[in-house]
């Protein structure tokens, strides 16, 4: 059984976490089909957008404490510095991945599977999705990147405190803390996941990008910066020819071929080329 499926279809990568039996915990199998997948999933251009989902009613229930203790005596600091090293290649590039993510959240994200969720550009959860920065219980930090992500999603202050706490967060705080977009009913949430990230296949795939990309560095520049990359991004935006295309549906009157959510599955996926 692959511990991670990878599943492509009408411009979505549907990627599921397969370890239901450990409530789908980052194991070194499926930290490694992670390696494999997002390279090759980011340099596929008919792969518009991404869905993290997990098997068996749980997202992730964060590292797989099981495999950690096999190898704790056997491994010193360094070791265990380049254990998380060896992650940050593949998790960097889901960080900055110039594709949308959305993560469904069904059951438990805990620990570094709470810090996965918050990779995602929007989180959708079930009524039962919980969400717990759960290392402080183990006497750990919290890694997958949770340190950058989660004060810039509820501040800095709350972030200390769930972190800081290891309390459990149901959806309906989540929802108010803004962890979560939207609550989906459980046996709609993968649909609803799908059928948001299906919206940019309709999209532009360069105006999605740049936009990823300048909020991206939001929090950690200034406004000059910031206005001098919005002009050189709306210039090339501007030549572009999926712009010509959209201003010219909209002046004939016709459907935009970017809708959120996405009409169908059938939907046309334009194709971007340099305008002439």
């Amino acid at each position: 059984m692959a511990h991670l499926e990878v599943a492509v279809a009408h411009g979505v990568a549907t990627l599921t976490m397969n370890r239901p039996d450990a409530r789908n915990a980052l194991s070194n199998e499926l930290k490694d089909a992670f390696a494999q997948a997002i390279p090759q999933l980011a340099a596929d251009d008919n792969v518009r957008a991404l869905v993290l989902t997990g098997a068996g009613g749980a997202f992730c229930a964060g590292g797989d404490l099981r495999g950690m203790l096999a190898v704790r005596d056997q491994m010193d600091v360094a070791g265990w510095r380049q254990r998380m090293l060896d992650v940050q290649p593949w998790l960097r590039q889901l960080l900055t991945l110039d594709k949308p993510v959305v993560a469904a959240v069904d059951g438990v994200a805990y620990g570094a599977g709470f810090s996965l969720a918050l990779v995602a550009d929007f989180v959708l959860a079930s009524p039962r999705a919980r969400f717990c920065m759960s290392f402080m219980k183990v006497g750990l930090v919290p890694d997958f990147a949770a340190m950058y992500s989660l004060p810039r999603v509820v501040g800095v202050q709350r972030a200390k405190e769930l972190m800081l706490s290891a309390r459990e967060v149901g959806v309906d705080e989540a929802l108010r803390l803004g962890l979560v977009m939207e609550q989906v009913p459980a046996d709609q949430l993968l649909g609803r996941a799908q059928a948001l990230a299906r919206s940019f296949t309709g999209a532009s795939a360069l105006t999605t990008s740049l936009i990823k990309r300048e909020l991206g560095m939001a929090l950690a520049t200034d406004a000059t910066t910031t206005l001098s990359a919005e002009a050189d991004h709306q210039a090339l935006c501007f030549m572009s020819a999926y712009h010509r295309d959209a201003v010219d549906r909209f002046l004939d009157k016709q459907p935009a071929a970017f809708a959120w959510p996405a009409a169908g599955p059938d939907q046309h996926i334009p194709r971007e080329t340099p305008a002439a």
